[in-house]
């Protein structure tokens, strides 16, 4: 009985942290339910018949108690405190340019690991998983590993994006912390659960030696457990952590493989984990501290059913994203243009070459995904706020006008990439200085088919993340289901009855498609903005 009375009153205080003073009784079930609180838990959790009987109590509280007297909820409070003024139409230009100087810049500085890696490479050869001194057997090992630990792993880290920044947006600390650590124990768990899918199959199989297999695995766990440990950082915004861990295992990493005859496996395995510790250290640090001095918002439990019926569609987009990004690598890999291949995957150089170049248009387009999305938002809420309810349609034309201005960054910023990756390839500071052999044609072929392929991607992508922002998944999530259909098909033939590196057609097919279906679905979403921001919220 205890127990209930301080969960109404931990959930009282939710409610009112949400809508403030609610107008009806109504206004608080919808509040209920969006918690995730189900009919069925209330008698257990509550001491309460139904949703119905706990809304009209938390209603009475809210609207009588002296306590509750002129209650506003986060934002509203927020909206004082800052006292904002109206933002005039003159005012739309400084607006977006400190949103863009401060998100554009942010975006492009949470790359400096990847840059660090590409550092790393060009002047020691070796970077926190990768080295040019590995044969194709070590490379297709390690690679395999690093794919299967990522993809095992993409679903969770989109869904610690969501549902974990939907506590922190509340300020429910407690509740962000449980979802994060039941992800990270799902998640950790389903790492397992694919290894072991494959080594059973191996067993029956014999398609890899075991030691082979010994190698793929330490990796994908490696990989696998640093990724879900850096997914909540960007949700708490400590980003700069992700910086930290990873410069502190890469210069572990190159110092043992300098200073040590250790093997290589072995100085990236602790590089890795290093990594891997730093990040789960901060976590548990980071989550006492704000415990300690944050007061908890609710008493709740993290319900798995619940949570899958509202996530399932994200941790699927996220994991058929990463599926999509390395379908036409499997399928380059798995032909024999050079004979028999001594495995059914095995590592090709040049084609991964021009991949890795490939994919440098598509993670330096992370500042305009992360200016745009912040941008839509922040004008989102002041157009609802600024557009007249007999003039409703002009609040989506105004934003699709800008949504266009954000495409049209998006590939002026794509052509720039391209130039950058050209001098990376040609120039006497890039690869070829460095290295002192020039790419071959399949690299050069497969980089610039590629590029476009991920900068059409990253078109798609922006798209998605503007029809997640007010909680529409569907259409990304068939469109990128389609695409990997697409992609493997395509890729399939192509590689197999023109050239092995015509794989990555598949890709470009894909990215177009992708873009294409999803624009067709942000067109549709702009012209009924208004109705889903009032659904979202």
């Amino acid at each position: 009985m205890e127990a209930q009375n301080e969960n109404i009153k931990a959930l009282i205080f939710d409610i009112r942290e949400k809508v403030g003073k609610p107008v009806s009784s109504r206004v608080v079930v919808a509040a209920i339910e969006s918690l995730g609180i189900r009919d069925i838990d209330t008698r257990s959790d509550y001491g309460m018949p139904s949703i119905y009987e706990l809304a009209d109590l938390v209603y009475y509280e809210l609207t009588t108690s002296e306590e509750h007297k002129g209650a506003r909820n986060i934002k509203q409070r927020e909206a004082i405190a800052n006292n904002p003024e109206t933002i005039t139409t003159s005012d739309y230009t400084a607006v977006k340019a400190k949103i863009f100087a401060r998100y554009y810049s942010q975006g492009i500085f949470h790359l400096f690991p990847v840059l660090l890696q590409i550092l790393a490479i060009i002047y020691f050869g070796y970077s926190l998983w990768t080295f040019v001194g590995f044969n194709n057997v070590q490379s297709t090992a390690v690679v395999l590993g690093v794919v299967v630990g990522l993809v095992s792993t993409g679903g969770f880290v989109q869904v610690i994006g969501r549902q974990a920044s939907f506590y922190w947006n509340h300020a429910d600390y407690l509740m962000t912390k449980k979802t994060v650590d039941y992800l990270l124990k799902i998640g950790a768990i389903s790492i397992f659960v694919v290894l072991g899918v494959i080594f059973a199959c191996n067993l029956f199989f014999h398609i890899y030696p075991y030691s082979f297999l010994f190698v793929v695995f330490t990796y994908a766990i490696l990989i696998g457990l640093l990724v879900l440990l850096l997914a909540p950082l960007h949700t708490l915004d400590q980003r700069w952590v992700i910086t930290v861990a990873i410069t502190l295992g890469t210069v572990v990493a190159i110092l043992l493989k300098t200073l040590t005859p250790m093997l290589v496996f072995f100085t990236h395995w602790i590089g890795i984990a290093t990594a891997v510790l730093t990040a789960w250290i901060f976590l548990n640090v980071f989550f006492k501290s704000l415990l300690a001095t944050k007061k908890s918002h609710s008493n709740l439990e993290v319900k798995p059913a619940l949570f899958l019926y509202h996530n399932y569609k994200y941790f699927l987009y996220g994991l058929a994203i990463y599926i999509f990004i390395f379908i036409d690598r499997l399928l380059a890999w798995s032909t024999n243009h050079n004979g028999p291949l001594p495995f059914v995957i095995y590592f090709e150089k040049d084609y991964e070459l021009g991949m890795d170049f490939a994919i440098l248009v598509f993670l330096l387009l992370a500042g305009v995904l992360e200016f745009a999305i912040a941008s839509f938002s922040k004008f989102m809420d002041i157009g609802q706020k600024t557009v007249s309810a007999s003039d409703v349609p002009r609040f989506g034309k105004d934003l699709y006008r800008m949504y266009w201005q954000h495409v049209l960054m998006l590939v002026a910023t794509g052509i720039l990439v391209f130039l950058l990756v050209y001098f990376m390839m040609f120039a006497s500071w890039g690869y070829s200085g460095q290295f002192h052999e020039r790419l071959s044609s399949v690299s050069v072929r497969v980089c610039f088919i590629g590029g476009l392929g991920y900068l059409f991607l990253g078109w798609g992508m922006l798209n998605s993340l503007y029809l997640f922002t007010l909680g529409q998944p569907d259409s990304p999530l068939k469109a990128i289901l389609l695409c990997c259909v697409l992609n493997f098909s395509i890729g399939f033939l192509a590689s197999r009855f023109l050239s092995y590196e015509y794989s990555v057609v598949g890709l470009l097919t894909g990215g177009i498609v992708f873009m294409g279906l999803t624009l067709r679905a942000v067109s549709k979403f702009y012209k009924n903005l208004d109705y889903y921001y009032y659904a979202a919220y």
